[in-house]
């Protein structure tokens, strides 16, 4: 298993856990997010956040909103310094993650894009 599949693994399972903090685990203090759910489960105008609580504070929201939240991994592809999850989401819709690591391994920038918004 490469390490990009290790953390994809590691990922999913603690997004389907629910467990916030587990989640939060993953992201550095300054992690920046680009998603249109934002918009979706929120209400707000952003697409952006950064911020390791301006995050988490959006991810409970929407842990709250999707309580049967559940990913599945169809595939993961690797580049420097950053990997791609290619995952069935919420609603039926298909998302790419991806997500950029600092030395510690940890997310500093993550992107996402949804199919079907």
């Amino acid at each position: 298993m490469t390490a990009a599949q290790k953390f994809a693994r590691e990922w999913i399972e603690s997004w389907n856990s629910h467990d916030l903090e587990l989640i939060m685990s993953h992201y550095t203090e300054d992690i920046e997010i680009s998603t249109p759910m934002l918009k979706l489960t929120t209400g707000i105008e952003n697409d952006s956040l950064k911020g390791k609580q301006a995050v988490a504070n959006y991810w409970e929201k929407a842990l709250a909103k999707f309580p049967d939240l559940h990913f599945e991994l169809v595939d993961v592809t690797q580049g420097v310094s950053s990997v791609a999850l290619y995952y069935k989401s919420v609603m039926g819709k298909r998302a790419v993650e991806v997500m950029f690591f600092n030395d510690e391994h940890l997310v500093n920038k993550m992107i996402t894009l949804y199919t079907d918004l």
